[in-house]
């Protein structure tokens, strides 16, 4: 089971990557788990076409000890498995002690060994990288991270902040930093500046996701790029960045 980590700052486009890639990746044969790490739970919204699926930490409150793997696992496009950690209602409690919770719930019911999936993906938001955030670059839930970054300056900033949590991580042996994920926001001189900062956190970018207008048209119809036009010049961009990501 290969288990990846995608970090981004917050509306950088992270999740729109993340839910191309795991389409991507469906289309190659690959079993695939996305797992969103973000109290908005909209990660796999755009396999779902559009609907945001029952959280794990709000179907606990709901449930108790009677919730069940169906309850929290649902299946998306391409068969792709689809699930939301959730967090609290904003303003209280912890957003990052809910992944902790989240995370803890499925490894007790057992989700990886009943799926079997061949490729677990956690979309994460990378504005903070406190304790609960870090969880998938600990304890083994994920061996590589992939950071998403634009050449804007705050989605830079996170992502050197990211780099620096996973190198915290990487003396101790857990994940290993392969590189950014350029998504591009046509910033001026957007390419240079994301090399510039790769190769200041000694990284390099990994891939160039161009801006296309397909992209929003899809998620408009709650799509990825791969469901709505699995032939169009994005989806073979987002099946080369599965491919590199096998590789």
């Amino acid at each position: 089971m290969k288990k990846i980590a995608i970090y981004g700052k917050g509306g950088i486009g992270k999740s729109t990557t993340t839910s191309n890639l795991s389409a991507a990746l469906s289309h190659l044969g690959y079993k695939v788990m996305q797992i969103g790490c973000d109290p908005k739970a909209d990660s796999t919204k755009n396999l779902m076409k559009g609907e945001f699926i029952d959280t794990v930490l709000d179907v606990m409150n709901e449930k108790g000890d009677n919730l069940e793997l169906s309850d929290i696992v649902f299946e998306g496009y391409n068969g792709v498995l689809c699930v939301e950690a959730g967090g609290p209602t904003p303003g209280v409690g912890c957003a990052g002690r809910g992944i902790i919770a989240a995370f803890e719930k499925l490894e007790e019911l057992e989700a990886f060994e009943v799926y079997k999936p061949d490729i677990v993906i956690y979309d994460v938001l990378g504005d903070v990288v406190c304790g609960g955030f870090s969880m998938p670059i600990r304890n083994g839930y994920a061996e590589e991270v992939y950071i998403v970054t634009s050449g804007e300056m705050m989605s830079m900033y996170a992502a050197s902040n990211i780099s620096t949590a996973v190198n915290q991580f990487k003396k101790r042996g857990y994940a290993s930093l392969k590189g950014l994920i350029l998504n591009a926001k046509n910033v001026e001189n957007e390419e240079y500046l994301v090399n510039n900062l790769a190769q200041e956190i000694n990284s390099h970018v990994f891939h160039n996701v161009p801006r296309n207008g397909i992209v929003q048209v899809a998620e408009n119809e709650g799509k990825t790029v791969i469901e709505k036009d699995s032939n169009s010049e994005m989806a073979q961009i987002y099946l080369n960045l599965a491919k590199k990501i096998i590789a």
